[in-house]
């Protein structure tokens, strides 16, 4: 299908209002000789309605015809006293073909009913088809043009013109079921995100949500998840095995700046709780004990002779990268990332 008109992209439109049409003349032309045959199909029908009633109307004028040839062979019966008797029997015999002729049309009355109805309901049945085959002619022709379901702005999307990436233009040939344009709301935007099948079965519908733009390094707005998908997809840019599932952020407020396609980064919060001391994951060590325990968390902390010291604590919620502390070390103390290497026996020999 090709694009004949299309609204221009970032263009705001009313709900009703076309956005878009497509190459309908085949449609036209067709809807033309549907409607010329609907024409047809009417006129047949009403001089099939009109043969009909012709036909009921000759019958009904053969059963009076028969009926007054009846009527008057009785009235020649009358007439046998002084008949002959050859006169007398053709007299009879006539009245015996009138009766059997009267007797025959009256039974043929219900066939001929039953007739004109069949054929009556045919032409009927030929012309709703017609009439059918028009509206269907008409709807086709319409869905070639598109029209607003709400008020909002156009977005084109984009497909490759030869080598390169471009958006949909008036002109290009477009594939059955092929998305070329989308009439977002401005006032209420959802960000379509994706997120490692690692991580989603921490996330829930509801979840409060930090978004970032690129565009913009200072905006920050608030949002939440708004759905989730329920397949898991191939990450873009990852090998296949690594999976990731949609997920939908709708935002919380709105910012003048805030226009369709642009490029995000969010933050879904998970657990929160009240800010405290934040290290690096690594600098909480844990030791291996016998038995395949691991002792209760440490840090090393510098004391204020250089040395490292041992100090337990009592950590919070946790990420891949960060680790909170409720208890065990205080701001501004200097942690090591690693433990300090020991000098060994033999050098500490040679220094004395």
């Amino acid at each position: 299908m090709v694009l004949q008109d299309a609204a221009k992209p970032g263009s705001r439109v009313k709900k009703g209002e076309m956005v878009a049409e497509f190459d309908r003349q085949y449609m036209l032309t067709r809807l033309d000789d549907y409607k010329a045959s609907v024409d047809q199909s009417e006129s047949s029908f009403k001089s099939m309605q009109a043969n009909l009633d012709t036909t009921k109307e000759t019958h009904q004028q053969s059963i009076e015809s028969a009926k007054a040839n009846l009527d008057k062979a009785k009235l020649d019966m009358r007439t046998l006293p002084v008949r002959s008797a050859m006169d007398s029997e053709r007299l009879k015999l006539a009245l015996e073909e009138a009766q059997a002729r009267h007797d025959q049309l009256l039974k043929e009355i219900k066939f001929v009913d039953t007739g004109i109805a069949a054929d009556r309901k045919v032409a009927e049945l030929e012309l709703q088809q017609s009439r059918l085959e028009l509206k269907r002619a008409e709807a086709n022709a319409d869905r070639m043009v598109m029209k607003a379901p709400i008020d909002g702005l156009i977005v084109m999307q984009n497909t490759f013109r030869g080598s390169d990436f471009d958006a949909i233009k008036v002109g290009d040939q477009l594939s059955p079921g092929q998305n070329f344009m989308q009439i977002v709301d401005p006032s209420s935007m959802v960000i379509s995100a994706a997120v490692s099948q690692v991580d989603v079965e921490k996330i829930r519908i509801g979840l409060k949500a930090r978004v970032r733009f690129d565009a913009f390094p200072g905006l920050e707005l608030p949002a939440h998840v708004y759905a989730l998908g329920s397949v898991a997809k191939s990450a873009r840019y990852r090998p296949d095995w690594v999976k990731e599932m949609p997920v939908s952020i709708k935002l919380d407020q709105m910012d003048p700046r805030v226009i369709p396609d642009l490029s995000v980064s969010v933050d879904i919060i998970v657990e929160a709780q009240q800010a405290g001391v934040v290290l690096p994951r690594e600098a909480v060590m844990q030791d291996e004990l016998p038995g395949g325990n691991a002792s209760d968390p440490y840090v090393l902390v510098r004391a204020a002779n250089g040395q490292w010291a041992r100090r337990k604590v009592e950590t919070g919620l946790l990420n891949h990268v960060q680790v909170s502390i409720k208890s065990g070390v205080n701001a501004g103390e200097v942690v090591a990332l690693e433990k300090p290497v020991q000098p060994s026996p033999d050098n500490e020999k040679r220094r004395a």
